[in-house]
């Protein structure tokens, strides 16, 4: 029996790291490379025709991320990772990411991450008490309720309903945190 196709759109500011994740993607099966972009626009272009189930996506797009779940066919999205910091685990949870996947890992681990996503399933580390203390700092006492429940993976409409706020001022404050808790610019490959 012929494995599940997901179809994957890579986006990735490098043009090697874009060729060599198609060329790999293009080896596995299952695993169906339907396009690579450079950034944010060419990025959501490419996903609106493409259609696909799950974007691979360099962990320095992180607010790409929540315009790319909040398209009408939404894909999934995992995060590509050039260094492993403590905080990108919480960040990416924040984003909305469904995967996270450091760019130093094995392929395996990377195919396994896309076709669990691609499944439906998430592709996260565990979070622990490190990587939320790298973060808590950078918070403000007053979205910590938020954070919370991005980090717990809350609809976008359940956690403006809790906080009674509308969702258009919801999305901007968690572009706002994103901001706080995006990685150092160094720790992006």
């Amino acid at each position: 029996m012929l494995p599940a196709m997901t179809r994957i759109v890579v986006i990735d500011p490098q043009p090697a790291v874009r060729a060599g994740l198609a060329m790999m993607l293009r080896t596995e099966p299952g695993l169906v490379p339907v396009g690579v972009a450079v950034g944010a626009k060419d990025g959501l272009e490419l996903v609106e025709r493409q259609r696909p189930d799950v974007v691979l996506l360099d962990a320095g797009e992180l607010a790409l991320t929540r315009r790319l779940r909040a398209l009408e066919h939404a894909p999934r999205v995992v995060l590509y990772a050039g260094v492993d910091d403590p905080a990108l685990n919480v960040t990416a949870r924040v984003a909305g990411a469904d995967g996270l996947v450091s760019k130093h890992a094995d392929a395996e681990l990377l195919y396994a991450a896309l076709r669990a996503v691609g499944r439906g399933g998430t592709a996260l580390p565990a979070l622990d008490r490190a990587q939320l203390d790298a973060v808590a700092h950078r918070v403000e006492p007053e979205d910590l309720a938020l954070l919370a429940m991005l980090v717990d993976r809350t609809e976008p409409a359940d956690v403006a309903a809790a906080l009674r706020q509308n969702p258009r001022k919801l999305a901007r404050r968690i572009e706002r945190l994103l901001v706080r808790l995006r990685p150092p610019r160094a720790t992006v490959a």
